[in-house]
């Protein structure tokens, strides 16, 4: 069982920062790699950033430079540093957990989403 919790979201001016976070809770050991999605309302969920379980980074274009995903493995914890926030990233954030393992030759995952966490920013 995989529970995440997601919280540091909320309202803040174009050019602010803020510092998402997901604690994860999990009974369950495996090879695992986290991301955070974002979900602007009325609009697909996108891929924001993600931990690969070798530790290496990657980010959509619309974040690059500006965002910084980080994890805290003591506390068991995926931050997500954001700024230069602008309107554009007004968003449900979501953070993704998924536990890896082989089936037939392929990686696949199991996958587990926090309850989200708003992230507004206005002009």
């Amino acid at each position: 069982q995989v529970q995440l919790v997601e919280s540091g979201g909320g309202s803040v001016l174009a050019g602010g920062s803020l510092r998402l976070s997901c604690v994860v809770s999990s009974d369950t050991y495996c090879t695992s790699d986290m991301s955070w999605y974002r979900q602007p309302v009325g609009k697909e969920r996108e891929f924001v950033s993600r931990i690969d379980s070798d530790g290496s980074a990657s980010y959509a274009d619309s974040v690059k430079g500006r965002f910084t995903v980080s994890q805290d493995n003591a506390v068991n914890t995926l931050y997500l540093h954001m700024n230069s926030l602008q309107p554009d990233d007004t968003a449900m954030y979501y953070c993704q957990f998924r536990c890896l393992y082989y089936s037939g030759g392929s990686l696949v995952g199991d996958t587990y989403w926090g309850q989200g966490t708003q992230v507004t920013v206005s002009s």
